[in-house]
């Protein structure tokens, strides 16, 4: 179970909040996740810090090759990976703790039953969940990944660099909260805030 602590802040009518922040790869997702969380006072919960050291012994053990977005190994990882993050995100706003839940969530934000899914799982912890989509377009992006240079990134900078488009640059097709990934992290905080506080129940 995840160890998390009461914080003195955020706990609303609506109840602790549950920020889920996507976006595309190399947008800036951890790093505006960790400012929300900081001002929060949140638990931050990354799917690649969490799942990340895992996945890699399963690619060793399985022989697989390839990015972690290889559809056979996403296959197998995907609802596991997923599943530890949430399970992680129910036992801290149980405890009454805010959470802010990293990840691409490719399929919530594209699907509004798996949204739906997602969302009331966090409500059945008591949880007020808030997407949090960080908008970008592909010149941002590319830069970024240059910036970052991690090897994951290498043949979706190569699309990139050719012109094409990544398929989960896509702006979610459920309710959800953009902010602009060109601003700095305390002014994204801050739009996030301003939104919630004109719709305080997600």
């Amino acid at each position: 179970m995840a160890q998390c602590s009461r914080p003195a802040q955020d706990q609303g009518p609506g109840g602790p909040l549950a920020l889920v922040v996507t976006g595309p790869p190399g947008v800036g997702k951890t790093t505006t996740g960790r400012q929300l969380a900081r001002v929060l006072g949140a638990a931050l919960l990354d799917l690649d810090t969490m799942t990340n050291p895992l996945v890699d012994v399963i690619v060793r053990l399985s022989g697989a090759t390839g990015e972690y977005g290889d559809p056979a190994l996403a296959a197998t990882v995907r609802g596991p990976r997923y599943e530890a993050l949430l399970s992680a995100a129910v036992d801290c706003l149980s405890a009454g703790t805010p959470v802010v839940l990293i990840a691409p969530f490719t399929a919530e934000r594209s699907d509004a039953e798996a949204w739906r899914a997602l969302a009331e799982r966090l409500r059945a912890a008591s949880g007020n969940p808030h997407l949090v989509w960080l908008q970008a377009d592909r010149e941002l992006i590319a830069e970024r990944m240059r910036r970052r240079g991690a090897a994951r990134d290498a043949g979706k900078l190569a699309h990139l660099d050719q012109g094409g488009a990544l398929p989960d640059m896509a702006a979610p097709e459920v309710p959800h909260i953009a902010v602009d990934a060109r601003l700095d992290p305390e002014a994204q905080a801050a739009a996030v805030a301003g939104a919630i506080a004109s719709s305080p129940v997600g």
